[in-house]
């Protein structure tokens, strides 16, 4: 890898300080970032630039693990730290000075980060392209959610296709950049045992579920007018249900799995009308407990005794394909719920004769459990003969690969893996604009009626895992949430 410069608009952000600055840290620290490199972190207030150095040494003491914080690797990054004093949307306010902190030359990957919000986008675009900053060898990363529907996001993807070329821009989802998921791939397609099962005829259902107990954190504002749909489901969940259902490209390309995942979400079956209220569930939280302590409801939190803005959601989805033909995919996603957790639970049918029924033990379904946080880890389970104690009897067991547990390979953060890639120029893990489109097209139509028909969520308990509704969308009996506990 060649040195590169990285910009970060909005440095001094949460992004910035929680994820992306502790992110390039455990990469230099690790070897990964060049000598001769530069960060340069935007602010736009004086006192933040003037005291840079010192607000990022203490967020990364904060931010870091307790073992990871060393004095002289803190020296040594610091030195590539690049402050710098900038008004994202007023060309005459440091915009010469911020240009003349680039190298004239052009094979230098230049990375430009924009943690700003998207109404922000258009005028850093506009500024780097009258500077003539942006080159063959630049790239733009921006965050999730990108708009508020199919419109909004379309204007945005239009504003910065005026100034980068599409194969310049890495729409950054931090799940995909997850050891976990990175292997999700490699398990199918480069396993017989799993990519000779992948499909109806082995497959009951697959589950993904991402839980936060967190409620509102200062978000308020964003989040009453975004919700539990647009702010996870369109990004996250979809693109962990692509990765999971894709058919096998015909090389590891970025290109080649792009196509592969516009391709599953453009099977989606839309959902509309009468099937909309059937295959979804929306939950807001009131008041409850979460490890013991009490914690408001959201209403309370948005300080506004009318929204219906959902901070639960769970669906259940099918994909018209030769592959998935009747296997239901169950989402689910919400805040302050029991447990934060993310996972996906693919579930095989049962075995067609049970030999064992006359000895009345039931047989459980296999599971490839694999899990996203607070671990990251793959597990098999599997039906074992349990001979302890003299007698035996059938019990599930665990087949476990636990990546926090490999020391020879210390797993690094999702951040810091889709920040070297985008450097790297490889956007395997990152989202193409036709991926977005399909996106808001299967989901628009689905807020668009819970709209139309002012429906309130259901109401659950903070510290419950969510409106009990939300069992009441599983095709048969033996479909059921799975127990991240276990």
């Amino acid at each position: 890898m060649q040195a590169f410069d990285l910009v970060i608009f909005g440095g001094t952000g949460d992004l910035s300080m929680r994820k992306l600055l502790p992110a390039l840290y455990r990469a230099q620290a690790q070897g990964s970032v060049p000598v001769g490199s530069k960060i340069m972190v935007c602010s736009r207030k004086q006192k933040d630039y003037d005291q840079m150095q010192s607000i990022i040494e203490e967020k990364l003491k904060s931010f870091l693990k307790t073992d990871e914080f060393e004095v002289k690797q803190w020296q040594k990054f610091s030195k590539i730290l690049q402050p710098v004093l900038l008004d994202l949307t007023d060309l005459s306010k440091g915009w010469d000075k911020f240009a003349s902190l680039f190298e004239a030359k052009s094979e230098r990957v230049r990375l430009f980060y924009l943690a700003v919000i998207p109404s922000i986008y258009g005028s850093c675009c506009k500024n780097l392209s009258k500077l003539k900053l942006i080159t063959e060898n630049s790239r733009l990363v921006v965050e999730k959610p990108l708009g508020y529907d199919l419109t909004s996001a379309e204007a945005i993807n239009e504003t910065m296709a005026k100034y980068f070329k599409e194969a310049q821009i890495y729409r950054i989802d931090h799940y995909l950049g997850k050891e976990t998921v990175q292997n999700l791939l490699t398990l199918r397609f480069s396993n017989f045992l799993f990519e000779n099962i992948w499909d109806s005829k082995a497959i009951d259902h697959i589950q993904i579920s991402i839980s936060e107990q967190v409620g509102l954190e200062g978000r308020a504002g964003f989040y009453d007018d975004v919700g539990a749909m647009r702010d996870m489901v369109q990004n996250h969940l979809l693109q962990l249900l692509c990765l999971l259902a894709i058919d096998s490209p015909n090389q590891l390309s970025s290109e080649a799995i792009r196509l592969e995942k516009v391709k599953v979400l453009k099977a989606l079956r839309p959902l509309l009308g009468d099937d909309i209220n059937k295959s979804t569930v929306r939950g807001q939280y009131v008041s409850g407990l979460i490890n013991d302590k009490k914690v408001t409801g959201y209403l309370d939190e948005l300080d506004d005794y009318q929204s219906n803005t959902e901070t639960f959601v769970a669906l259940k989805v099918f994909i018209d394909s030769w592959r998935w033909a009747g296997v239901p995919f169950y989402l689910r996603t919400g805040k302050r719920l029991k447990k934060r957790s993310a996972e996906i639970v693919v579930q095989f049918k049962s075995v067609t004769h049970n030999v064992y029924s006359q000895s009345n033990q039931k047989l459980k379904p296999n599971q490839l459990i694999i899990k996203l946080q607070p671990d990251e880890k793959i597990q098999l389970r599997l039906m074992a003969n349990d001979i302890g104690g003299g007698t035996s009897s059938l019990e599930p067991i665990l087949l476990n690969l636990d990546f926090g547990n490999n020391q020879n390979h210390p797993t690094s953060s999702s951040y810091q893996r889709l920040l070297l890639d985008a450097i790297n120029g490889n956007s395997t893990l990152f989202i193409h604009r036709d991926e977005v489109k399909a996106a808001w097209k299967w989901v628009d139509p689905i807020i668009e009626h819970w709209k139309a028909n002012e429906t309130s969520p259901e109401l659950y308990s903070a510290g419950s895992w969510g409106p009990s509704k939300s069992n009441e969308i599983f095709e048969k009996k033996h479909q059921y949430w799975h127990d991240v506990n276990k």
